[in-house]
């Protein structure tokens, strides 16, 4: 039996729920919460009336694979069916940054279908402003070594680049730069069909053979692009080390008597 101090107690903790504002069940009968299954979840409450839906995230965008500079450049170069079209295509490539600080795209100089094909490195200062390749004190020093030995770029020499655009201050090409550009090098020389091809420097050497140390390649045949190549040192080098010229005339006679055999 309970005592008068309980019931005076409940009462009192009701009349204090009453004036808290609890005036009124919310359901019929009462829930026991303990009672609930531990799966049950409350019911969703809906939304009121003119109350604006919760903001759905968008789709997350999936983005193309970034094509590959080289496959470009391949593709490109092989849908080239004369000069002109590969002259075209690289003047549309627009995966090599080279290009927008460039003046001018350097394509080629010299007689088409020449038996002698010269590959020099990359455009300088002169080049990239005049457009073409070996301009300049290294492009006069040239034309006076191939006149000495029955040769120029009016009758039987085709002059081009690695490179057809300037690096930033004549910096040396990095590897990714002249493996892009590969595929319209050798094109360019398919569409040539030189005899033999002459690689003027280590930047020629790397691209075309495939390594450097133009001290020790030069002078020495080597068969490349189906071609036989010549390595030998740029004429820039040579007005820097005009000992060295001594060793370039040695190379211009291997070129003349390689001519008379082939």
């Amino acid at each position: 039996m309970e005592s008068a101090s309980d019931w005076h107690s409940a009462k009192a903790l009701l009349e204090w729920q009453i004036e808290m504002g609890a005036d009124e069940a919310i359901e019929d009968a009462p829930v026991d919460r303990y009672a609930l299954p531990e799966t049950a979840k409350p019911a969703a409450v809906a939304k009121p009336a003119g109350q604006a839906a919760a903001p759905v995230a968008p789709p997350a965008v999936v983005r193309p694979a970034e094509q590959d500079p080289v496959d470009v450049a391949r593709a490109a170069a092989a849908a080239a069916g004369s000069l002109q079209e590969l002259r075209a295509a690289l003047a549309a490539f627009e995966h090599c940054e080279l290009k927008k600080g460039a003046r001018n795209l350097v394509f080629a100089d010299g007689a088409e279908g020449a038996p002698v094909m010269i590959i020099g490195e990359a455009p300088g200062r002169d080049e990239d402003r005049e457009g073409r390749p070996f301009v300049g004190r290294a492009g006069q020093l040239l034309d006076r070594m191939l006149a000495a030995v029955g040769l120029s770029r009016a009758e039987n020499v085709y002059i081009t680049n690695v490179l057809p655009w300037r690096p930033p201050q004549n910096r040396e090409p990095r590897p990714d730069e002249i493996a892009m550009l590969k595929p319209f090098l050798e094109r360019h020389v398919a569409l040539s069909d030189p005899r033999v091809i002459v690689l003027m420097g280590n930047i020629s050497c790397q691209a075309v053979l495939g390594k450097r140390g133009i001290t020790r390649l030069r002078g020495n045949w080597e068969q490349a692009l189906g071609k036989p190549v010549l390595p030998m040192f740029h004429p820039a080098y040579l007005l820097r080390q005009p000992s060295a010229k001594r060793q370039a005339w040695a190379d211009l006679l291997e070129l003349q008597a390689k001519l008379r055999e082939c």
